[in-house]
Protein backbone atom coordinates (compact mmCIF):
# COMPACT_ATOMS: atom_id res chain seq x y z
CA UNK A 1 0.00 0.00 0.00
CA UNK A 2 3.05 2.30 0.49
CA UNK A 3 4.57 1.67 -2.15
CA UNK A 4 1.51 1.89 -4.41
CA UNK A 5 0.87 5.63 -2.98
CA UNK A 6 4.72 6.31 -2.92
CA UNK A 7 4.48 5.55 -6.77
CA UNK A 8 1.56 7.46 -7.55
CA UNK A 9 3.28 10.26 -6.06
CA UNK A 10 6.29 9.94 -7.49
CA UNK A 11 4.32 9.95 -10.84
CA UNK A 12 2.47 12.58 -10.22
CA UNK A 13 5.20 14.88 -9.74
CA UNK A 14 7.00 13.42 -12.56
CA UNK A 15 3.99 14.05 -15.05
CA UNK A 16 3.54 18.06 -13.70
CA UNK A 17 7.61 18.49 -14.03
CA UNK A 18 7.11 21.21 -16.23
CA UNK A 19 4.65 22.93 -14.38
CA UNK A 20 6.30 21.93 -11.13
CA UNK A 21 9.54 24.20 -12.50
CA UNK A 22 7.15 27.15 -14.08
CA UNK A 23 5.61 27.50 -10.63
CA UNK A 24 8.92 26.88 -8.27
CA UNK A 25 10.82 29.49 -10.65
CA UNK A 26 9.81 32.41 -9.52
CA UNK A 27 10.25 31.38 -5.91
CA UNK A 28 13.47 29.06 -6.01
CA UNK A 29 16.61 28.94 -7.79
CA UNK A 30 17.02 25.99 -10.06
CA UNK A 31 19.66 24.29 -8.30
CA UNK A 32 17.16 23.96 -5.44
CA UNK A 33 14.62 22.50 -7.93
CA UNK A 34 17.27 20.33 -9.72
CA UNK A 35 18.00 19.14 -6.69
CA UNK A 36 14.42 18.31 -5.22
CA UNK A 37 13.53 16.75 -8.62
CA UNK A 38 17.23 14.69 -8.58
CA UNK A 39 16.20 13.31 -5.43
CA UNK A 40 12.70 12.24 -6.40
CA UNK A 41 14.61 10.36 -9.59
CA UNK A 42 16.43 8.63 -6.96
CA UNK A 43 13.36 7.88 -5.11
CA UNK A 44 11.56 6.37 -8.16
CA UNK A 45 14.53 4.27 -9.18
CA UNK A 46 14.77 2.77 -5.07
CA UNK A 47 10.95 2.34 -5.93
CA UNK A 48 10.83 0.97 -8.66
CA UNK A 49 13.64 -1.12 -8.70
CA UNK A 50 15.33 -2.46 -11.83
CA UNK A 51 13.10 -5.71 -12.47
CA UNK A 52 11.16 -4.13 -15.95
CA UNK A 53 10.11 -5.13 -19.18
CA UNK A 54 12.79 -3.50 -20.94
CA UNK A 55 15.73 -4.81 -19.23
CA UNK A 56 18.71 -3.08 -17.95
CA UNK A 57 16.72 0.36 -19.03
CA UNK A 58 15.71 1.82 -15.54
CA UNK A 59 19.20 0.32 -14.27
CA UNK A 60 20.92 3.70 -15.84
CA UNK A 61 17.98 5.65 -17.28
CA UNK A 62 17.01 6.59 -13.68
CA UNK A 63 20.54 7.34 -12.61
CA UNK A 64 21.78 9.21 -15.75
CA UNK A 65 18.81 11.28 -15.27
CA UNK A 66 19.54 12.11 -11.74
CA UNK A 67 23.27 12.73 -12.86
CA UNK A 68 22.01 15.64 -15.28
CA UNK A 69 19.86 17.21 -12.83
CA UNK A 70 22.98 17.08 -10.39
CA UNK A 71 24.78 18.90 -13.51
CA UNK A 72 21.65 21.30 -13.13
CA UNK A 73 22.57 22.07 -9.64
CA UNK A 74 25.96 22.75 -10.21
CA UNK A 75 25.51 25.50 -12.93
CA UNK A 76 22.24 27.23 -11.31
CA UNK A 77 21.55 27.81 -14.71
CA UNK A 78 17.36 27.91 -15.46
CA UNK A 79 17.89 27.06 -19.50
CA UNK A 80 19.62 24.16 -18.33
CA UNK A 81 16.65 23.40 -16.39
CA UNK A 82 14.65 24.00 -18.96
CA UNK A 83 16.23 21.66 -21.11
CA UNK A 84 15.61 18.63 -18.85
CA UNK A 85 12.83 17.48 -21.29
CA UNK A 86 15.12 17.40 -24.25
CA UNK A 87 17.26 15.25 -22.35
CA UNK A 88 14.99 12.75 -21.67
CA UNK A 89 13.39 12.63 -25.18
CA UNK A 90 16.98 11.95 -26.27
CA UNK A 91 17.73 9.39 -24.17
CA UNK A 92 14.63 7.48 -24.85
CA UNK A 93 16.04 8.34 -28.60
CA UNK A 94 18.67 6.25 -27.81
CA UNK A 95 17.53 3.85 -26.08
CA UNK A 96 15.03 3.10 -28.95
CA UNK A 97 17.70 3.05 -31.33
CA UNK A 98 20.32 1.26 -29.38
CA UNK A 99 17.85 -1.30 -29.26
CA UNK A 100 17.49 -1.13 -33.10
CA UNK A 101 21.02 -1.66 -33.81
CA UNK A 102 21.34 -4.04 -31.22
CA UNK A 103 18.00 -6.31 -31.09
CA UNK A 104 15.44 -7.32 -29.84
CA UNK A 105 13.97 -3.68 -29.86
CA UNK A 106 12.32 -2.40 -27.24
CA UNK A 107 8.66 -2.86 -28.73
CA UNK A 108 9.74 -6.46 -29.40
CA UNK A 109 10.57 -7.33 -25.48
CA UNK A 110 7.62 -5.73 -24.77
CA UNK A 111 5.17 -7.17 -26.90
CA UNK A 112 6.78 -10.72 -25.43
CA UNK A 113 5.35 -10.09 -22.81
CA UNK A 114 2.00 -10.81 -24.07
CA UNK A 115 3.18 -13.21 -26.72
CA UNK A 116 6.37 -14.82 -26.13
CA UNK A 117 6.08 -16.60 -29.03
CA UNK A 118 5.52 -13.64 -31.72
CA UNK A 119 5.92 -14.75 -35.44
CA UNK A 120 8.47 -13.25 -37.40
CA UNK A 121 5.88 -10.53 -38.80
CA UNK A 122 5.29 -9.48 -35.23
CA UNK A 123 8.82 -9.16 -35.06
CA UNK A 124 9.14 -7.17 -37.99
CA UNK A 125 6.55 -4.93 -37.11
CA UNK A 126 7.85 -4.12 -33.70
CA UNK A 127 11.36 -2.78 -35.37
CA UNK A 128 9.18 -0.20 -37.71
CA UNK A 129 6.64 0.68 -34.36
CA UNK A 130 10.47 1.12 -32.67
CA UNK A 131 11.60 3.18 -35.72
CA UNK A 132 8.46 5.41 -35.23
CA UNK A 133 8.89 6.01 -31.67
CA UNK A 134 13.02 6.91 -32.31
CA UNK A 135 11.48 9.49 -35.01
CA UNK A 136 8.69 10.41 -32.15
CA UNK A 137 11.69 11.16 -29.64
CA UNK A 138 13.90 13.01 -31.84
CA UNK A 139 11.83 15.58 -32.66
CA UNK A 140 10.03 15.44 -29.15
CA UNK A 141 13.80 16.74 -28.06
CA UNK A 142 14.00 19.54 -31.26
CA UNK A 143 10.52 21.06 -30.10
CA UNK A 144 11.36 21.07 -26.82
CA UNK A 145 14.70 22.16 -27.45
CA UNK A 146 13.16 25.35 -29.17
CA UNK A 147 10.60 25.71 -26.60
CA UNK A 148 14.06 26.46 -24.25
CA UNK A 149 15.86 28.77 -26.69
CA UNK A 150 12.37 31.01 -27.32
CA UNK A 151 12.38 31.92 -24.03
CA UNK A 152 8.65 32.19 -22.99
CA UNK A 153 8.09 30.01 -19.55
CA UNK A 154 4.16 29.49 -20.57
CA UNK A 155 5.11 27.84 -23.97
CA UNK A 156 7.93 25.56 -22.98
CA UNK A 157 5.25 24.60 -19.83
CA UNK A 158 2.41 24.51 -22.63
CA UNK A 159 4.55 22.23 -24.69
CA UNK A 160 6.45 20.19 -22.55
CA UNK A 161 3.53 19.81 -19.76
CA UNK A 162 0.75 19.07 -22.15
CA UNK A 163 1.59 18.95 -26.10
CA UNK A 164 4.11 16.76 -26.10
CA UNK A 165 1.83 14.03 -23.88
CA UNK A 166 -1.24 14.51 -26.21
CA UNK A 167 1.25 13.89 -29.62
CA UNK A 168 2.63 10.86 -27.50
CA UNK A 169 -1.21 9.94 -26.40
CA UNK A 170 -2.12 10.22 -29.92
CA UNK A 171 0.57 7.90 -31.39
CA UNK A 172 -0.26 5.44 -28.55
CA UNK A 173 -3.32 5.21 -29.47
CA UNK A 174 -2.70 5.07 -33.36
CA UNK A 175 -0.31 2.05 -33.00
CA UNK A 176 -2.69 -0.08 -30.79
CA UNK A 177 -5.44 0.72 -33.88
CA UNK A 178 -2.62 -0.54 -35.72
CA UNK A 179 -1.40 -3.12 -33.79
CA UNK A 180 -5.07 -5.02 -33.70
CA UNK A 181 -5.10 -5.17 -37.84
CA UNK A 182 -1.34 -6.63 -37.78
CA UNK A 183 -2.19 -9.10 -35.10
CA UNK A 184 -5.23 -10.06 -36.61
CA UNK A 185 -2.81 -10.80 -39.83
CA UNK A 186 -0.75 -13.64 -37.93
Amino acid sequence: MLKASLNSLIWAMTISYPFLVWFSLDYFQPRFVALSLAGLFLLRFVVRGTNQSTGGLWAWLMPAGALFLLAVALVNETSWLLAYPVFVSLAFFAVFSFSLAYPPTVVERLARLDDPKLPPKGVAYTRKVTQVWSAFFLGNAALSLATVCYGDPWLWSLYNGCVSYVLMGLLMAGEMAVRRRVRASY
